[in-house]
C-alpha cells in the first residue's frame, strides 16, 4: 500500500468515533448537512446519511483518502473509456450505453440501441406474429437486471400494471424454473430471448435448448425464427441457428452485471415499451453526470462509499443489510449482491498484491415490512453490528386506501428510528441498545427515470468503494473455479476428495 495511503487509513482508524445520539446532539445542522436531495428526470430522491456514524473528522479524512488513491483520476479513467479493467485489459463503458463515454462508443451505443427499437417495434407491430410471451433466458448479470426493472417498472407503469409483453425470465438450470414459464406461456405467441455475453454459458445454451425443444413439441415449425439473441458474440449465436436480422449485439466493453442499459434490457424495452426504457436511460444518465461532474462531498456515491469504508474498515461490519419498503423493489437486495458482491469481493489490489484488510461486505436484505417479523430482531438486539439502508417512495404503487402507504412509510422511517435510539429497560431481553446505523434513500415516485439513477447510483458507489480500496471492480475471476470442477465432473475426468466423490455416488453421476 503506498505510504500516503497507508497514512490516511491509519489516520482515519485512530478517530474517535463518538455515539449517534452525541453526533445529533453536537450539531443541530447535522440532517441538512448530511441530506441531499437531488432533482432528476422523473422526480427527486433523497439521500440520507445522517444516522450514520459519519462526522466532519471522517469526512475529511475520506476527502483526503480519496485524493491519496487518485479518485478524479480514475472516474476520468472510467468515463473516457481507458482500460479500467487491467486483468483483463479492457474499458468498462456501461455508462456509454447511457450516452456519456468515448465518442465512438456512445455512437456506438446509440446505433445498437436503435436496431434494438426498431426490433421491438416491428414485435409490438405484429411483424413476427402474435407475441403475448417472452421467456428471456440468461443467468447473472443477463437476468438479475432486467428482473428487476421490469418486475418493479410493469406495476409501475401507466398501463394498468399489464406489460405489452408477459416476460418470464429464466436462469437457474434446474429444469422446475424452465417449466414453470412453459406452463404460463402458449408456445404459438412466444418468444425466446437467449441473452449470454459470450453465448457459451452453460445454464444458458442448456436451458435455450430446452425452449427450442419445446416449442417444436408444440407444433412450432420453426422454432428458431422465434428466437432473439443478446450476446456481444454475434458469430457464436449465427452458428448457433439465429437469423442475423433477430440478433441484438452489445459491446464487448459492457460487463455482464452493468449490461441491463444494452440490449440485455430488451425484455424491459418488449415489455414496457421504448419511451420507458429511453426514460430508464435518461435517469441514469442523469447520476452519471452528477457522479462525473460533482467534486468532494456533493458527489452521493462517493459518499455513500465513505459510509460503507466507514463501518467495514474502521467498525468491523462484515454485512451491509438492504431493505426496500416498496413491493416493486423486492428484487433490488438480489440484483445489488451481485453487483456488489461479484465486483467488490476480492482479495488482491488491481496490481495483485494482498489486499491488507476486508474487501466488500456480505450484501443481504428483503422487503419491509415482511422483514421486520424476520431477520430485524438480529438488527435491533442482536451482537452484530449491521449498516443498514432503507429505501423507500413517497408516491404508493397501488390505488387502495392510502392507509396501506402511510403504514408502510410510518414503519420504514421508525425502523431507522428505533436502530438509533434504542431503549434501556431493567429487562435485558426486552432493552435495545441503540446506536445502531442506517442510511434512508427516498424516491418522490417509483418510475423508469428514477429506477435508472437508483440503480446507477448504486453502480457508482460499488465502483467508489473499489477505487478507495485499490481493487479490480470489473473482472470476476472467482465465478470460474466451480465452473471448471463441475465441467469435469460432467466429462469424468477427474478425481475429487472423497466427501465429493462419495455425493456423486449417492447422486448416481460419479
Amino acid at each position: 500500500m503506498d505510504e500516503a495511503v497507508k497514512a490516511t487509513w491509519d489516520g482515519l482508524k485512530a478517530l474517535p468515533k463518538p455515539a449517534l445520539k452525541d453526533l445529533f446532539a453536537a450539531d443541530g445542522g447535522r440532517v441538512a448537512r448530511l441530506s441531499v436531495k437531488l432533482d432528476l428526470p422523473g422526480g427527486g430522491i433523497l439521500f440520507d446519511w445522517s444516522k450514520t456514524h459519519l462526522d466532519a473528522a471522517h469526512l475529511d479524512g475520506f476527502l483526503r483518502l480519496a485524493e491519496a488513491v487518485g479518485f478524479a483520476e480514475r472516474r476520468e479513467a472510467l468515463f473516457a473509456g481507458d482500460i479500467v479493467n487491467p486483468s483483463e485489459g479492457r474499458a468498462a463503458e456501461h455508462t456509454a450505453q447511457r450516452g456519456m463515454g468515448k465518442e465512438e462508443s456512445v455512437g456506438e451505443a446509440a446505433a445498437l440501441h436503435a436496431r434494438m427499437h426498431m426490433l421491438t417495434a416491428a414485435i409490438h407491430q405484429g411483424a413476427l406474429g402474435e407475441v403475448r410471451h417472452l421467456i428471456h433466458i440468461g443467468i447473472g448479470g443477463s437476468a438479475l437486471g432486467p428482473a428487476l426493472a421490469v418486475d418493479a417498472l410493469v406495476r409501475a407503469n401507466d398501463n394498468g400494471g399489464r406489460a405489452l409483453v408477459d416476460v418470464h425470465i429464466v436462469s437457474n438450470i434446474d429444469g422446475c424454473a424452465l417449466e414453470a414459464a412453459f406452463a404460463a406461456c402458449d408456445p404459438a405467441a412466444t418468444l425466446i430471448a437467449v441473452a449470454s455475453k459470450t453465448f457459451t454459458t452453460t445454464e444458458t445454451m442448456t436451458n435455450a435448448a430446452s425452449a427450442l425443444a419445446w416449442l417444436r413439441e408444440n407444433g412450432v415449425s420453426d422454432p428458431y425464427g422465434r428466437v432473439v439473441a443478446l450476446t456481444a458474440a454475434p458469430e457464436k449465436a449465427v452458428e448457433w441457428g439465429v437469423d442475423e436480422t433477430r440478433i441484438l449485439p452489445f459491446a464487448e466493453s459492457v460487463g455482464g452485471r452493468y449490461s441491463l442499459w444494452s440490449s440485455i434490457g430488451f425484455p424491459i424495452a418488449l415489455a414496457l415499451g421504448w419511451p420507458d426504457f429511453a426514460e430508464f436511460l435518461d435517469g441514469a444518465a442523469a447520476m452519471d453526470a452528477h457522479f462525473r461532474d460533482t467534486d468532494g462531498l456533493d458527489n452521493l456515491p462517493l459518499r455513500a462509499a465513505f459510509a460503507d469504508q466507514y463501518y467495514t474498515r474502521l467498525r468491523g461490519c462484515q454485512t451491509r443489510a438492504v431493505f426496500a419498503y416498496d413491493e416493486r423493489l423486492r428484487l433490488l437486495p438480489d440484483y445489488l449482491q451481485q453487483l456488489e458482491m461479484e465486483s467488490n469481493g476480492k482479495s488482491v489490489t488491481a496490481g495483485g498484491k494482498p489486499l491488507g484488510g476486508p474487501s466488500a461486505p456480505i450484501t443481504w436484505g428483503g422487503v419491509g415490512t415482511d422483514a421486520q417479523h424476520a431477520v430485524f430482531q438480529l438488527l435491533h438486539q442482536g451482537t452484530n453490528l449491521v449498516p443498514v439502508d432503507f429505501i423507500a417512495a413517497i408516491a404508493s404503487g397501488d390505488s387502495l386506501d392510502p392507509a396501506h402507504h402511510r403504514t408502510l412509510l410510518a414503519n420504514c422511517f421508525a425502523q431507522g428510528a428505533a436502530l438509533m435510539a434504542g431503549r434501556a429497560d431493567a429487562d435485558g431481553a426486552r432493552a435495545y441498545p441503540g446506536d445502531r446505523p442506517s442510511a434512508t434513500i427516498l424516491l418522490d415516485e417509483l418510475n423508469p427515470a428514477t429506477l435508472g439513477a437508483l440503480i446507477a447510483f448504486h453502480e457508482h458507489r460499488t465502483f467508489a468503494n473499489a477505487v478507495l480500496i485499490g481493487i479490480n471492480p470489473f473482472d470476476q475471476f472467482g465465478v470460474e473455479l466451480g465452473k471448471e470442477i463441475a465441467r469435469q465432473i460432467a466429462k469424468g475426468e477427474a478425481a475429487f476428495d472423497a466427501s465429493t466423490e462419495a455425493l456423486l455416488a449417492a447422486a448416481g453421476i460419479s
